[in-house]
């Protein structure tokens, strides 16, 4: 290995490896480090050839510049300074070390003793200090060349009233796609095929979430179980995609499948993991951030700063309130907005990102240079709005602009339609896009994300199958997955061949699915949902790379495309109605010039207006929601507007074990009540009922029904 080589001064700034088309200027923060060493590898990785100093300090930034560097060069580092744990500092210059801003890694961990920065099994545990050279055991950095084709690339620009999010993992939803060519099964350019999109569009959504996609470790435990992280909530780098799911032609792959996807209208966003890194806790290996600075990346206990402060329940917490890790996230934003394109990003324990040092703070740091960054004001941000830590249940906090899973509106759902009791007015608060939550700092309805089933927990089917977890698979004898999932199997866990319970779980995940597409709010469902899928009653298989992730392509029975078909049904007349996707918050305020309809009304069976006494009728699951009128109603800076159309929906929602006769309500200039769905009649085509105002529908158990006004 030669250290004959010398960089120049360089800049401080960018961070990271940046090739200007001459040379690379490598940056790299460390407050705390007494010298910084750039490492170089040859072509394959294998070999160090060299180790350079970087010659200059500035403003914490160690950097310098290397000439004749070019892309595809692989590089790490090994940084300097006190290993001394009490305080907070693990240098440890034996550990090659990946780049935080490096935006390409080839090769992964491949764990080992030597990984750590202390002597593993040493009676001084993490205050021990290991010798042993970690880079044989290390992924390298790669420097790259970002300029890619856009052509007439545009963002679909989706507004959020129309938005419909399809929640999906890169691997799993396309590895076992049999029109894929086995070089894009599991990766970028599956997803972004032709026989892909044409499922999304044939679906009808509007942008796809896609599980995290930066690149991230499989846990120790788990190789040495034989498992891996499937959902990749373990992140090692912000700015470099996943290796697993690229070729050879690297980041480009990612960026074709977006240039792909907004080809057909199509949004691509990033569920992100900034909350914490895959180092874990103090004794955890020394693999990035721990190595460069630990006592500046993450929060320390107070009253021990050996330890780390974990609000994640993930080993450490990264710190946030400090200058440059804010920097390192907002940078990383901004890039995957600015050179990938992306179009919005889910944030994991988003709570956590709020965190100032007395706890939660809508107004903190994060979230005030998030409000003001001209990039990020051009995408959609959504939260995961708590963490593990005390008060970290934030729901309905974030500042304005974001939305929010609405785990209140999953749950509400749930439990209407298993047939617990008291769930009316919890439903239809939910149903209303959780106004009583959100409606405030000039929120509007789709602050609230809706669904009934995500990656976190059952399946929209084993919802219906199964009512314990059966998670042994995992490694954890089952203690690990959500306890309380608000399941039902109908008398039988699991598969079963009987026909009236089939029918009865189908008729359920439609309920289930009919109230999410008809609730205000932004839609979500989970990938596959649509098509029947089951993880076996796993509820929690963030290791299972393996068919119980992974997505059934086979072709569906009659009954499960007859299932498929009414998904498809419940998004186009979503699309089709504005009333199902308000701009405003409803009360009620609003009657109609045409019909006398209010803008939004909550009926009886006997078609009058529901009372208090009905709603908190424990015995009661059967209520109407009406809903009437234009999508602009309920705009405060339209007030002197009245709603003028004759356009109204009304929705049943029966979820008693008897069937319910309601009484269809009375409008001016209306003909009928014509029925756009039934979950009893899901195969039936639109119109095949029509019922004249005060005559009466038989809305069969368990069931939801759909009508629209015909006029005269």
């Amino acid at each position: 290995m030669s250290k004959s080589v010398r960089a120049l001064p360089g800049k401080p700034y960018p961070l990271g490896a940046e090739w200007d088309g001459k040379g690379v200027n490598f940056a790299l923060f460390s407050a705390h480090a007494e010298r910084v060493e750039l490492c170089l590898f040859d072509h394959k990785g294998r070999r160090e050839t060299e180790r350079i100093e970087l010659p200059e300090y500035t403003d914490q930034v160690w950097h310098g510049y290397l000439p004749d560097a070019r892309p595809g060069l692989l590089y790490g580092y090994r940084v300097h300074g006190p290993y001394d744990p009490e305080y907070g500092h693990r240098f440890n210059p034996n550990k090659l070390l990946v780049d935080p801003y490096a935006k390409l890694l080839r090769g992964s961990v491949r764990w080992s003793d030597s990984l750590y920065g202390y002597r593993m099994g040493s009676p001084r545990a993490d205050l021990s200090f290991d010798r042993r050279d970690s880079a044989p055991c290390m992924p390298r950095c790669v420097v790259v060349d970002s300029t890619y084709a856009w052509g007439d690339d545009r963002r679909p620009e989706t507004p959020w009233d129309e938005t419909i999010i399809y929640e999906t993992h890169v691997r799993g939803f396309t590895i076992r796609h049999p029109r894929l060519p086995e070089a894009y099964r599991g990766r970028f350019l599956g997803l972004g095929s032709q026989e892909v999109v044409s499922h999304l569009l044939s679906l009808g959504v509007t942008a796809v979430e896609l599980m995290p996609i930066h690149a991230f470790v499989d846990d120790r435990r788990l190789v040495n179980s034989g498992l891996r992280n499937y959902w990749g909530y373990n992140t090692l780098g912000f700015f470099a995609p996943e290796g697993r799911y690229m070729g050879d032609s690297g980041i480009y792959e990612f960026k074709t499948m977006v240039r792909r996807l907004h080809d057909a209208g199509v949004e691509v966003l990033l569920d992100v993991v900034y909350n914490h890194t895959c180092e874990g806790d103090h004794l955890g290996p020394t693999l990035c951030y721990r190595g460069i600075d630990n006592a500046s990346y993450y929060k320390q206990d107070p009253q021990d700063r050996r330890l780390c402060l974990d609000e994640t329940g993930c080993g450490n917490t990264l710190d946030l309130t400090h200058p440059r890790v804010l920097q390192m996230t907002m940078d990383s934003l901004r890039y995957w907005v600015r050179d990938m394109r992306v179009d919005g990003f889910r944030f994991d324990l988003a709570s956590s990102l709020g965190r100032e040092a007395r706890g939660f703070d809508r107004g903190s740091g994060f979230f005030d240079a998030v409000r003001q960054d001209p990039e990020l004001a051009k995408v959609k941000l959504i939260a995961e709005p708590w963490d593990v830590a005390p008060h970290g249940y934030q729901l309905g906090s974030f500042p304005s602009g974001w939305a929010e899973w609405n785990d209140r509106a999953r749950d509400a759902i749930r439990r209407f339609w298993r047939g617990d009791s008291g769930q009316m007015s919890e439903l239809a608060k939910r149903l209303h896009g959780s106004s009583d939550i959100f409606e405030h700092s000039g929120r509007r309805p789709w602050a609230s994300v809706n669904f009934a089933a995500s990656h976190d927990g059952f399946t929209l089917s084993d919802l219906t199958a199964y009512e314990e977890r059966h998670n042994l698979a995992n490694g954890e004898d089952n203690r690990d997955g959500h306890h309380a999932n608000f399941s039902r199997n109908y008398g039988v866990e699991g598969p079963t061949d009987d026909h009236l319970v089939q029918a009865l779980r189908r008729r359920q995940r439609m309920n289930m699915l009919a109230a999410v597409f008809t609730a205000q709010g932004a839609p979500m469902l989970l990938a596959g949902d649509e098509m029947g899928r089951t993880q076996g009653g796993n509820n929690n298989a963030y290791c299972q790379d393996n068919e119980t992730s992974w997505l059934d392509w086979s072709p569906m029975d009659g009954d499960e495309r007859g299932f498929f078909e009414f998904v498809r049904r419940l998004i186009q007349l979503r699309k089709r109605h504005p009333a199902l996707r308000r701009r405003f918050f409803m009360h009620g305020f609003h009657v109609s010039s045409v019909t006398g309809l209010r803008d939004i009304e909550w009926i009886s069976p006997s078609s009058q207006i529901m009372t208090n006494a009905e709603w908190q009728d424990p015995d009661r699951a059967c209520f109407g929601l009406l809903l009437s009128g234009n999508a602009d109603e309920g705009n405060p800076d339209r007030a002197d507007r009245q709603p003028d159309d004759a356009s109204a929906l009304l929705i049943l929602f029966n979820a008693e074990a008897r069937a319910v006769r309601f009484r269809m309500p009375e409008a001016a200039r209306i003909r009928a009540w014509r029925c756009l769905a039934d979950t009893a009649r899901p195969n039936e085509p639109e119109g095949f009922l029509e019922i004249k105002p005060f005559g009466s529908a038989e809305i069969a158990s368990r069931s939801t029904a759909i009508f629209e006004l015909v006029p005269l």
